[in-house]
């Protein structure tokens, strides 16, 4: 019996073990190498031969510990629940429309900033805002009697900024599942509910928001995992790299660059990699704890 079923699955199994010896290759095999971020690594000893340094690669970290976490947890959050939000806004408004080509046209768009490289959007961005030839300081403020802002020196504005920049590019992608959930709903439930008289918002508070909860607990969870990573190319692509900026756009990954350029140390890279690990799995863990304890059955485990 076992090797009727093994015959049987074997095809199968042959199919799987691409996908499982690339998995141990780039996920496992290298977890050896976190004994880095305890080490004074150096490439003649090796990562095993050189010496230990206990938890000093560590300290720099928190150097700018409150700025850098500060800016990194706020964004984070801002850009999960904005995304959130419009995403599943925009998925429902997006299903809503009845004519095909209206509705490819509009579900290609809303995905074709995600698509791009963020060398590209950092163009966009700049194109908006240059000091000397930006469209908001040669066209718009004119006409509203403002006069022009040195925008990549001005900190204050950068939040906002970055934030709707994340939102442009990233919204898509969420969106695009949300569509996929939302389009696998059972149509009679809007009939029975039309039948009975129910609004537009009744049917989506009661039938839409319902059924695609399990999508948008995966997608937060799955986000909430990174919410200690930063989207590099945003933070220091799209900002220039603008010194001024530091403050309101230094985060932990960019921090982790600038100080691997004047020191060069890889134990300090790996120190980082490895902190924000360890919270991630912390974040996901307790969000799915919170989850099965309001609802258990969208809990991931």
């Amino acid at each position: 019996m076992k090797k009727a079923k093994l015959k049987k699955w074997a095809p199968l199994y042959l199919m799987m073990l691409p996908g499982l010896v690339y998995l141990f290759i780039n996920n496992y095999m290298p977890m050896a190498g976190l004994v880095v971020a305890f080490k004074n690594y150096n490439v003649v000893d090796g990562i095993f031969g050189s010496p230990w340094t206990g938890f000093d690669n560590f300290t720099y970290l928190f150097q700018d510990a409150w700025t850098i976490t500060r800016n990194t947890l706020l964004y984070n959050l801002a850009f999960i629940v904005i995304n959130l939000v419009l995403g599943v806004a925009f998925a429902i408004f997006i299903c809503d429309i009845k004519n095909k080509k209206c509705k490819t046209v509009y579900q290609s768009a809303i995905l074709l900033p995600f698509l791009m490289s963020i060398v590209i959007v950092s163009y966009i961005t700049f194109a908006f805002f240059s000091g000397e030839n930006g469209m908001l300081n040669k066209t718009i403020l004119p006409l509203l009697g403002k006069e022009p802002i040195s925008w990549y020196t001005e900190p204050k504005y950068w939040p906002l900024i970055l934030i709707i920049v994340n939102t442009w590019k990233g919204v898509g992608y969420g969106c695009l599942i949300y569509i996929s959930s939302i389009s696998g709903i059972d149509p009679s439930f809007y009939e029975a509910a039309e039948l009975d008289g129910a609004s537009k918002w009744k049917q989506i508070r009661y039938i839409t928001l319902p059924s695609i909860m399990p999508s948008i607990i995966t997608l937060t969870l799955l986000n909430v995992g990174r919410i200690f990573y930063s989207d590099f190319g945003l933070f220091y692509q799209v900002t220039q790299n603008s010194g001024q900026l530091y403050n309101a756009t230094n985060v932990i990954d960019t921090y982790v660059y600038r100080a691997l350029l004047q020191s060069g140390n890889i134990g300090m890279a790996s120190a980082a990699g490895f902190y924000q690990s360890i919270v991630g799995f912390i974040c996901v863990m307790g969000a799915n704890l919170l989850v099965k304890k309001i609802s258990p059955e969208n809990a991931m485990f």
